[in-house]
């Protein structure tokens, strides 16, 4: 994904189990082809609301990630996928993931995100990145 504005992961920052997305994805992303902004900060609702969603919308949808890339927000199981495939590697298999429909993994992804909280808890605030990562946050 050549792109010289780095794709953007919007996450549910005070989301267990999204934290520890967002490490996933620090991990396997050395040359920072990805940033991050928490759903709940500034930078995150100012991005959802160019996009046509309130911050109401997204929390009463059972959210948890959105990737913008080239100017679209994807959102679901089309967002974890694109999110996978730019990792590169072993893990552009997970594109193969587009094979079953759309309607079975966003259904599988909805259950997760509903039951987030109660099977991986939550924070009482968004995580701070370390000094190194700082400028891949939003």
């Amino acid at each position: 994904m050549p792109n010289s504005v780095p794709d953007t992961i919007l996450f549910d920052g005070v989301c267990n189990l999204c934290n520890g997305f967002v490490q996933f994805v620090i991990r396997r992303d050395p040359a920072g082809h990805f940033r991050f902004a928490a759903l709940q900060s500034d930078a995150g609702r100012a991005l959802l609301m160019a996009h046509g969603l309130t911050p109401a919308a997204v929390a009463a949808a059972p959210e948890s990630v959105l990737l913008l890339s080239g100017g679209q927000l994807y959102s679901h199981s089309d967002a974890v996928l694109r999110i996978a495939e730019g990792l590169g590697g072993v893990w552009r298999v997970a594109g193969l993931g587009r094979v079953l429909p759309a309607a079975w993994r966003d259904a599988a992804y909805r259950f997760v995100a509903r039951h987030r909280y109660r099977w991986f808890g939550r924070q009482e605030s968004c995580m701070l990145p370390t000094p190194a990562l700082k400028t891949r946050f939003l």
